[in-house]
């Protein structure tokens, strides 16, 4: 049926192949988290403090069990990393309230918090982003990319775990959305559907560099936006219009809109 120089060669592939672990215990991790971190997403019963506890601590050993899969390249063993990333759990706990606040505040059609918890694509992609984001501050690799690839399957959001974000992140609809390794966003901004943030360029030898555009505070960008390029800098208290192609830094209090002619003919 097959040769076996095909035989062979995938045989190699299989012995050959890095020991990451697989996306469902990536998931599994996720999912068993942000079930404790948001009542709302999970419909498990908490009897008591302790319980709770315990719950996080069985995270806890989640985390290592993944990290031992890759433990030839972190700098620190499994163990102190996800006593590491737990510490930091009340601080990206706090920002992601604040980050389903703003959603639930600036959507009409958001009925209260708990709704934005359980059902908001934007506010699950924020959530695995923030902790994807926090691996890979502490220099874990595979793993921060795995899980944010999970989120984009889920919600149609891509959020590279590099990428920095600041509080109060509101991503309205959201199927389309790219946001590229080395963007910078800062607070309270807004995004719709659509939108790009992304590179000028995708050669390799710019790997190491800054690609993808700062958006800085305060910013509201519309439905199929495109910006690129790691120069640009929308300024602060702007405004993209939907379907803008930028690659350009805009002045902090612009409006920017694209402006075409629609011609509609009668029967």
């Amino acid at each position: 049926m097959y040769s076996n120089e095909f035989i062979s060669k995938l045989f190699e592939r299989h012995i050959s192949k890095s020991n990451l672990p697989s996306p469902q215990l990536v998931e599994g991790f996720m999912e068993d988290l942000m079930g404790n971190l948001f009542p709302a997403y999970s419909n498990r019963k908490v009897v008591s403090a302790s319980k709770l506890l315990e719950d996080f601590e069985r995270n806890k050993q989640q985390l290592i069990h993944l990290l031992q899969h890759i433990e030839d390249s972190l700098e620190q063993s499994p163990a102190v990393l996800a006593d590491d990333f737990f510490q930091e759990i009340p601080t990206v706990y706090g920002k992601l309230i604040s980050d389903a606040e703003s959603i639930e505040k600036g959507d009409p059609a958001a009925r209260n918090i708990e709704e934005v918890m359980r059902s908001y694509p934007g506010f699950y992609a924020i959530c695995v982003y923030r902790f994807a984001s926090l691996l890979h501050q502490f220099k874990v690799l595979s793993i921060p990319r795995i899980l944010t690839e999970l989120a984009h399957q889920k919600t149609g959001i891509d959020i590279h775990p590099g990428a920095t974000i600041g509080s109060n992140f509101f991503i309205d609809h959201g199927t389309g959305i790219v946001i590229g390794e080395t963007s910078v966003i800062g607070d309270n901004v807004k995004i719709y559907q659509g939108v790009t943030l992304g590179a000028l360029s995708v050669s390799k030898e710019m790997a190491e560099t800054k690609r993808h555009p700062t958006i800085e505070d305060n910013v509201v960008i519309y439905a199929g936006a495109t910006i690129l390029g790691g120069k640009t800098i929308i300024g602060k208290n702007s405004i993209i219009g939907g379907n803008v192609w930028l690659t350009k830094s805009i002045d902090p209090n612009s409006t920017v809109y694209h402006q075409s002619d629609l011609i509609i003919n009668k029967a």
